[in-house]
């Protein structure tokens, strides 16, 4: 029981910040639907995206891991008005735009530029995949360098390996020490197709780390992309990209877009945040007890009958308070600690947030 407070000095309070990660494979069964039948992916009546569950999504264990998405800005030259799921197309790019890319001095939404220097113009993205990881995957934030894609540059059919050319080995190489930060929403490193990207190679896309979003540009894909018709990728026979890109929906692209991983990881952060209080009891504090039964016929117990004993407690809880005194947390010792006038005591409490 608490009867005097002790306010915390400044070299008392210390903040530490740990990065936790977690390795973070995706096997390309998962997203090719081989897994399970493709009862792992959930598609909507609104067909704008399609969701990547780790289980089949009517589990009730299922977790969703990802969203799987296609569109293109309105500047791009596949875009027009009697191209299928046109402004839908439209819509998912400027969503995803406006979110990771500053808006212009006038207020209007930009396009992805490839190498993030927007000021500078150069090469837009225009038409792209994008890849939106659920929490549980990304937590707080995708590893810096640890993103690797890898996905064939030619998938007409499922399980058909001989259909199946490339693969592409896509990261974010070199990310660790080298990113941009002109993002609204945090960090983001520039995607190649290569493990030594030459500085004259353009980037294929981005990965936002904070976000947990990849922005893929399609022109990674070359050659015959999902199939004619979108109603069975594994029987019918692919159209080329820029087909694909005007007459095909949404999920006819994220179909397509599946079929072509092989393989997927990352490593996650978990940005652990913690405050260190050290309580300090001197050799003149904390030595009586405000406990009723610390006395006894007005003697201290604990001295027995010996008058000229020190006074002694036993330490077993401490607790912080707020500045108007009221109990904001306790932490409670293993064992009880002796405190008399002949010792000092530190105790470290750590808050973890």
């Amino acid at each position: 029981m608490a009867s005097t407070y002790k306010t915390f000095l400044a070299n008392d309070i210390a903040t530490t910040k740990t990065l936790l990660h977690e390795a973070i494979p995706v096997t390309g069964t998962i997203l090719s639907g081989t897994y399970i039948s493709d009862a792992n992916i959930k598609t909507f009546s609104h067909g704008m995206f399609e969701a990547v569950y780790d289980y089949p999504y009517l589990s009730s264990s299922a977790n969703s891991i990802f969203d799987i998405t296609f569109g293109y800005s309105a500047d791009s030259v596949h875009s027009g008005s009697d191209h299928t799921q046109n402004t839908k197309k439209i819509n998912i790019y400027n969503q995803f735009a406006q979110v990771l890319v500053p808006y212009d001095i006038s207020g209007n939404i930009q396009n992805f530029d490839s190498d993030g220097n927007i000021a500078a113009g150069g090469k837009k993205m225009l038409e792209c995949f994008f890849l939106s990881f659920s929490r549980l995957l990304a937590k707080d934030e995708v590893k810096k360098g640890s993103f690797r894609l890898n996905v064939y540059s030619t998938a007409s059919f499922v399980n058909t390996p001989l259909t199946r050319k490339g693969p592409l080995y896509i990261g974010d190489y070199g990310a660790a020490t080298s990113f941009k930060v002109n993002s609204p929403t945090g960090e983001y490193g520039l995607v190649y197709s290569s493990s030594s990207p030459a500085a004259e190679q353009t980037p294929v896309g981005h990965i936002y780390y904070q976000a947990g979003v990849l922005v893929l540009t399609a022109s990674v894909f070359s050659g015959a992309f999902g199939s004619a018709d979108g109603t069975d990728i594994a029987l019918k026979p692919a159209s080329q990209m820029n087909d694909q890109i005007t007459g095909s929906t949404i999920n006819h692209m994220a179909d397509g877009f599946r079929y072509t991983v092989d393989n997927l990881e990352f490593n996650n952060t978990t940005e652990l945040n913690s405050t260190m209080y050290f309580c300090r009891a001197n050799t003149n504090e904390y030595n009586y007890s405000a406990n009723p039964t610390y006395l006894s016929s007005s003697k201290i117990v604990v001295k027995g009958n010996n008058a000229f004993e020190e006074p002694v407690s036993y330490i077993t809880t401490i607790g912080l308070y707020s500045a108007d005194n009221e109990l904001l947390a306790t932490a409670k010792l293993s064992e009880p600690l002796k405190k008399a006038p002949s010792n000092e005591i530190t105790l470290r409490v750590r808050l973890d947030y």
